[in-house]
This record gives C-alpha cells, structure tokens and sequence, in this order.
C-alpha cells in the first residue's frame, strides 16, 4: 500500500467516520462540551418586549423642543415590572432592562439629566427617536434558528439557550473509546524500571487528548509483544466500544502486531500517510468499531492524534465543522531541511507576533509538544526563511 498524500488521507478518514447514534437530553448545566443533535429554534423573540438600554428616562420626543426642557416624573418603572402608558408632556424614571412604557420613543441617560425640583427633571440633552430602545425582537425572532445541529456546545451557546428558555439541551451520547498502547518494554509511571525499559508516555497522554474531546474513555493497558494476545484484546474491545485507539504496532517490524491483527480480524482501510512525523497510521474497522493506529514514537502520536485523528473523532461525535482553520502567521526560523512529505513543525508564537520554532524536531522530543502552542503545515519539498508567510495551526483552535 503506497504512501497517501496528507489531504487525500485526512478526507478519507473523515469520510469513514459513522456518527454515533443515541440522543441523551440534557439540561443546560450538563451539556457543555456536548455536540447538539438537533437545530434549536426559538418560539419567542428576545427581548420579548421593548426595553431601556440604560438607567434614566423614558421621554416622548416630541414634548421635547430644546435643550433644557423640565417635565414632571409620572412614573417608575424597575427591571420586571411594567409601567402604564406615557401621557403627553411626562417622563418615566425608567431602569436598564424595564420594559418602555407605551407612547415613548427614547430613553435620555440620567448623566444628561439634572434635578429640576421635587417630583422634575432637566433633560439637558435632545434625545433622538429610537435612542437606548432595545427593539423587541432585536436580538431574536420567534422561529429564528439560534442553534445548528452538529454545533459544539460552549459557554455562548448554553446563555443563548437559556435566553429563550430552553432548560433541555438534545446532544449526540458520548463516544466509547479504549485506549491501548503496545510493547513488552513499557512501564506504567511508578513502576520500578528494568534495563531496557521505557515509561509509557503516549497512552496516558492519548487518554487525557480523548477525554478533552468529551469521550467516555477506557484504559486498555499494554498489550504484550503477541500476536495471539493482541488479537484477542483487540477482538474484545471492539465488542463494547465505538472506537479503538493504540499507539504502537502498525509499522513493518516483527513486533507490529496491530496493523496484522487487524488485517486479520477485520478490515483495514488505510495505511501509511506522506507525513512526517507519523507516517505508519492505520485505519479499519473490527465488528462495527473503527480503530486508529498511530504510530509508537511519543511526537508522532501526539502529531497525528491533533490532525488525522481528532477530525475523525469529531465527526463521530457529530459535529458538523471538523477541519482546522489555519492561520497565516510570519516565521521567525528558517527551515532548511525540504522534505518529500508534508512536515508539521512544533512552533509557538511569540509576543510580536511572529513563530519560534522548538530546536529539536525529533519523533522521540516530547518536550516540544508540551512546549509548541501549534504546528506549522510544511508542504512536501518546502523550505522556510525567517518572515516566510507560514500555515499556523494554533492547538487551541482545533475544532
């Protein structure tokens, strides 16, 4: 199977990815992180009523010929109460938030007012028609769509909801995934180590990358350098979760044994992508649970969980916008070293703008992970001289 081209791969995947099915309908606090399954459209508007955009008065323009005018306060209207219709020649003292009596047209700030006497005011500005009036309707029309299915639910999100009374969020259930990392030579942190034994950086880290997505996540452990066992653990999985997920196992060594048991016990769609790092993902499917691959080396799986991976996953989860939006930023590095594959560099950005490139570029360098707020797309066969117009994929802004 010949190496796919970066894009090619990423289109594949996403194309392959099954939306989870089942609803759970949530009330607002527990629905943040969710993916909402259905468009929410609203029934009233907001606000639901005009209302003054400021504390002051609520005037008849008209009674108002000039600067400097006094009229009587006929009225006080508070946020949730309402007032009784303007007579020609009064004003309402009138609070942010209260609806407008009827027979207004503005609302003056009380800064541009002065006391005039017990029971007057000095309106000292000429207020125009419509001035500090919050339209009913301005901000929503009952059956406006406010919410499209496949959105991501945050914080902006639930205020709206909540702003035409919704108190129950329909959102996808939460995807099942089983994390698994592979090799004889890996120790769990604590563990005491042996000659030749590393600590296992990736499966933690792919567990804490799932569970920021919002999955339901399993630690499978290690599995052994086996064949048969690895099958066996794989087969298992497969039976209770949507997704599979390992670290390890899919290149050429004797020793790669998920690539062939999946080959083996299900069905194997991709494999190999012109990317560096990360070239020996896989991709198939046991039973009706999909698996992804990725590569043993801690930068490669980190790489290709943030690019190929989490766009799968997100549309899995249902969410409707899964690719990136990159940025174009300035290099403040060169990058001499053309590569035939698409390159993804750790960078971060710095106060003036422009992107620092982490020294050591290694599949083994965990540190510039933990270090690089994003990744530079590098091109196949392209080269970076410092002020270069560069692909900027911040990791905080991926879908």
């Amino acid at each position: 199977m010949s190496l796919l081209e970066f894009h090619a791969a990423r289109e594949r995947l996403i194309a392959a990815a099954r939306r989870v099915s089942g609803i759970d309908r949530l009330p607002l606090s527990d629905a943040l992180g969710r993916v909402l399954a259905e468009a929410i459209v609203s029934d009233a508007d907001v606000p639901p009523f005009d209302s003054s955009g400021m504390d002051g008065y609520a005037v008849r323009c008209a009674d108002l010929t000039s600067a400097g005018v006094d009229l009587p306060i006929a009225q006080r209207i508070v946020a949730g109460s309402v007032g009784q219709p303007l007579a020609a020649g009064t004003v309402a003292r009138i609070f942010t938030g209260a609806p407008v009596p009827a027979g207004a047209d503005a609302v003056v700030m009380q800064e541009v007012c002065s006391h005039a006497g017990e029971g007057r005011v000095r309106i000292e500005r000429l207020p125009r028609v419509g001035e500090n009036l919050r339209r009913a309707g301005e901000d929503i029309r009952a059956g406006d769509e406010i919410l499209g299915a496949g959105r991501l639910i945050d914080a902006a999100a639930i205020g709206l909801a909540a702003s035409i009374g919704r108190a129950i969020l329909p959102v996808w259930r939460r995807l099942s995934a089983v994390v698994f990392s592979t090799g004889d030579e890996l120790l769990q942190p604590g563990q005491t180590p042996f000659p030749g034994a590393l600590f296992d950086a990736n499966r933690p880290m792919l567990i804490a990358l799932l569970r920021q997505l919002g999955c339901m996540v399993r630690d499978g452990g290690a599995l052994p350098d086996d064949l048969a066992a690895t099958r066996r653990a794989l087969t298992r999985a497969a039976e209770e979760h949507d997704l599979i997920l390992t670290s390890g196992g899919v290149s050429v060594g004797e020793e790669d044994h998920v690539r062939t048991a999946l080959a083996l016990d299900g069905e194997l769609t991709l494999w190999k992508v012109a990317i560096k790092p990360g070239k020996p993902l896989v991709h198939g499917r046991i039973g009706q649970c999909d698996l992804i691959g990725l590569p043993g080396n801690p930068v490669s799986a980190y790489v290709t969980f943030q690019i190929l991976a989490r766009p799968f996953i997100r549309r899995c989860q249902g969410l409707a916008q899964v690719l990136p939006q990159p940025r174009a930023a300035t290099a403040g590095f060169s990058w001499d070293k053309p590569c035939p594959r698409h390159e993804f560099l750790r960078v971060r950005q710095e106060a003036d703008g422009r992107l620092a490139l982490f020294p050591r570029q290694g599949s083994g360098v965990l540190t510039s992970c933990a270090w690089a707020d994003g990744l530079v797309e590098n091109p196949p066969e392209t080269t970076i001289q410092p002020g270069d117009t560069v692909c900027y994929l911040p990791f905080a802004e991926l879908p």
